[in-house]
């Protein structure tokens, strides 16, 4: 497995890590990995902890000065590997390190783009479960999801391949189910593997209805970037049927076209027209994202 590297966001996660580093330096001497735990502005003692394990063999820990949020801290991460391939986990020590063996295996043994961990056994509060069923509603509604656990914090992914579409992830915890809908978008193999996750037993978690909330928006930017016309065009053939509607018994009367019909009618052919700009665009966006990512250095 000296091809993998383990990439680990860390705000505030002293105790967890105190007790999970040992075990994790033990496994990647083991195994061969690469270890890259990315301190995101800590105000604990997270950061002494990791330059007092650091070895510049394998463990190479990262710290931003100032907390840039979950999916900044995997984004520096990710841009810090070498390895072919990559995987991203907590640092809440909720993760087994079997796990990243069995995904590893999964991913060579599939050629698969990406593995998720999928923690769908796993027991959560109805809190939780709600709003994560939420989120996997209305990101179906807008493209088509094969997979369960969209957000999941364990993923395996082809390096060169997240690298590429990272830009495109925000900084906040919407990365883990952004960069997901983005690998199904692009028709990347993406599957998953059951994980057993392990009840964090110190420090708390920071997701919050602002998480799910952020989430859901994101996930609208990628649906508009990547499929805009099944956003748009529902809204438009709904204001068109409805002008109809309205209009025809109107018209039927003799008393010609109302200006409620008018209004319907024009708000169908807006949401309509912007879907086809959209289209447009983001086809211009998903070439340009092939040519960027084809192009091998030295070329003109």
């Amino acid at each position: 497995m000296n091809d993998l590297t383990i990439v680990i966001p860390a705000y505030n996660e002293e105790q967890a890590l105190s007790s999970f580093l040992p075990e994790l330096v033990d496994y990647c001497r083991k195994t061969g990995c690469q270890l890259i735990i990315v301190n995101d502005g800590s105000r604990d003692g997270t950061k002494e902890l990791l330059n007092n394990s650091a070895d510049p063999a394998f463990f190479n820990p990262i710290h931003h000065k100032v907390n840039r949020g979950y999916g900044g801290a995997i984004k520096s991460g990710i841009h810090a590997t070498k390895t072919p391939l990559v995987i991203t986990i907590d640092a809440d020590g909720q993760h087994r390190l079997e796990d990243v063996t069995a995904l590893y295996g999964i991913l060579r043994e599939n050629d698969a783009d990406m593995v998720i961990g999928n923690r769908q056994k796993h027991k959560e509060s109805l809190y939780r479960k709600t709003g994560k069923a939420l989120i996997r509603f209305i990101a179906g509604l807008l493209m088509h999801i094969p997979i369960y656990d969209l957000n999941s914090g364990m993923k395996i992914y082809v390096t060169d391949l997240v690298k590429h579409y990272m830009h495109l992830c925000p900084d906040n915890m919407a990365l883990s189910d952004i960069i997901t809908l983005i690998f199904i978008n692009q028709r990347h193999l993406v599957l998953e593997h059951p994980i057993t996750v392990i009840p964090r037993t110190t420090g708390t978690s920071t997701i919050s209805i602002k998480t799910a909330f952020d989430t859901v928006l994101e996930i609208i930017h990628v649906a508009t970037m990547f499929d805009p016309m099944r956003l748009f065009f529902p809204p438009a053939l709904f204001f068109l049927l409805f002008s109809a509607v309205w209009g025809i018994p109107i018209l039927l009367r003799g008393e010609g076209v109302s200006v409620g019909t008018l209004f319907l009618f024009v708000t169908g052919l807006i949401f309509f027209f912007l879907g086809l700009l959209a289209e447009q665009l983001s086809l211009i966006r998903r070439n340009l994202n092939q040519v960027i990512f084809k192009k091998q250095p030295g070329d003109d």
